[in-house]
């Protein structure tokens, strides 16, 4: 039989058609059959849905992915094995997120292998994370305190004691560190439209539109969103640390890539 093509430009073509991206759900679901992750991270598997959030990284074999503010690790172990051994999964944390996730962290890292993870505290909001050195970067409920301003019980009520952090500041670091065309995913409580910013950052939530206008003038280009982890049944005027609704929240993906 005569074919159109030569057998070899046939091959090609077909591989031009393929996900640029070998890093999809089915790799994912891989990672998170693994043995030997730890219980407490089977556990939040079902409500976290990592097989949704981290296609949306458009990972390869190989990546350098930055978990940034990735406390206990949960994310970071998952990444570390979907890009393998020749990738990198950086866990970034400053000393109050680590703080938070000490316990995760001890089970992760003590007497076991987590993969390919290299630990990352820095202070504050600084990432050092270097120009165009990440092919990714995911940050989990936690572009919410960004917004966040510090406040200390005086006898009668909440007073201010600080200012929130320097946003604009934060997302350059972010940009400059990814490569071109290097994916920004962002996973959030979600927040109620019809109340102001500061109410819903004292909620330790945030407005999906907020979010999305204020990294989307930053230089990121949006790409899409999912309400994949949407659908709880959540509160959206109640702080997500009430007991009954939390690990329960309604959360927003948003997608952006640098130009």
């Amino acid at each position: 039989m005569k074919l159109g093509i030569p057998i070899f430009a046939f091959f090609i073509l077909i591989a031009s058609n393929l996900d640029a991206s070998a890093i999809d759900e089915s790799v994912v679901h891989a990672a998170i059959n693994r043995p030997g992750r730890l219980a407490d991270d089977i556990a939040r598997d079902a409500r976290s849905k990592p097989e949704v959030v981290i296609p949306f990284l458009n990972l390869d074999s190989g990546d350098r992915v930055v978990d940034i503010f990735g406390s206990g690790g949960y994310y970071s172990e998952l990444l570390a094995t979907v890009v393998g051994e020749a990738g990198e999964a950086v866990l970034h944390n400053n000393p109050g997120f680590e703080a938070w996730g000490i316990n995760g962290l001890t089970d992760r890292f003590e007497d076991r292998d987590p993969g390919n993870i290299t630990r990352h505290t820095r202070s504050g909001i600084n990432l050092d994370l270097g120009e165009e050195t990440i092919d990714a970067a995911l940050i989990v409920m936690a572009f919410h305190d960004l917004y966040v301003v510090p406040t200390r019980y005086d006898g009668e009520r909440y007073v201010p004691v600080g200012n929130p952090a320097n946003v604009a500041y934060f997302l350059k670091q972010v940009l400059v560190a990814l490569k071109p065309g290097g994916r920004f995913v962002v996973v959030d409580h979600d927040g109620n439209y019809k109340s102001d910013n500061l109410m819903v950052s004292e909620l330790h939530r945030i407005k999906e539109s907020f979010a999305k206008q204020e990294i989307g003038l930053r230089g990121f280009t949006y790409l899409t969103s999912s309400d994949a982890l949407k659908g709880a049944g959540d509160d959206l005027d109640r702080i997500v640390f009430d007991e009954d609704i939390q690990g329960k929240t309604d959360r927003f993906i948003l997608v952006f890539e640098k130009p």
